[in-house]
């Protein structure tokens, strides 16, 4: 038999950490190991009780919480982060996806969405939560096949965080330029704007699996 997965949280709400520890109690496989209320709370409690998956919440402010992974990353803990808030935009699911997240999920999420994320993030896998992506992305009209090898391109500086001026020096052409190869590739793949641009290459590209 298999070792549970231990998960502990960083929550401002005490009864939102009680909540999640009572979701694992009514799933063998995982196990809890406790809770923390501040983010400098946190880096103590992952050295003493080293759970496979941390759950932060994002109310702690982004800067902070990405400030926060940040330094854990450089630290090299085996521990996999995964941020959850009542509301979260692409932006801010790519930044902190890119700054080393592994899972990025609504706390309005139904509990079976939660298990699936922290087993993902346990694993190793970036997850996220299918609505977030959804909303950005007309699933019937996702062709990437029809773009240009130019679209491409500039897809692919979108999606490593390049800016439009950033893009045009790198490509030698214009910003306006830039702007009308987005439109195009905005209407061939169904995705609205550039994080979601960024999130789909993601997707694309098998580093972020969703549910």
């Amino acid at each position: 038999m298999s070792e549970p997965i231990t998960v502990g949280v960083c929550e401002t709400q005490p009864v939102t950490a009680e909540g999640l520890a009572s979701i694992l109690l009514q799933h063998a496989g995982f196990r809890f190991t406790g809770s923390v209320s501040s983010l400098s709370e946190a880096a103590a409690f992952l050295e003493r009780t080293r759970p496979r998956v941390f759950v932060v919440d994002k109310s702690f402010g982004v800067q902070a919480v990405l400030e926060w992974v940040a330094e854990h990353r450089s630290r090299g803990q085996g521990t996999a982060i995964v941020v959850w808030g009542l509301s979260i935009s692409e932006a801010e699911a790519l930044r902190f996806l890119q700054i080393g997240a592994k899972g990025i999920i609504r706390k309005t999420a139904p509990s079976r969405v939660l298990i699936s994320c922290l087993q993902a993030a346990a694993s190793g896998s970036s997850w996220m939560e299918d609505s977030l992506f959804r909303e950005s992305t007309r699933q019937d009209k996702y062709h990437r096949s029809d773009l240009t090898p130019r679209e491409h391109q500039v897809m692919e500086l979108v999606e490593q965080g390049y800016k439009n001026k950033e893009i045009a020096r790198q490509l030698g052409i214009r910003p306006g330029t830039v702007k009308i190869h987005l439109k195009h590739i905005f209407e061939k793949t169904g995705v609205r704007g550039r994080y979601g641009l960024a999130l789909s290459g993601m997707k694309d590209k098998g580093l972020l699996a969703l549910p």
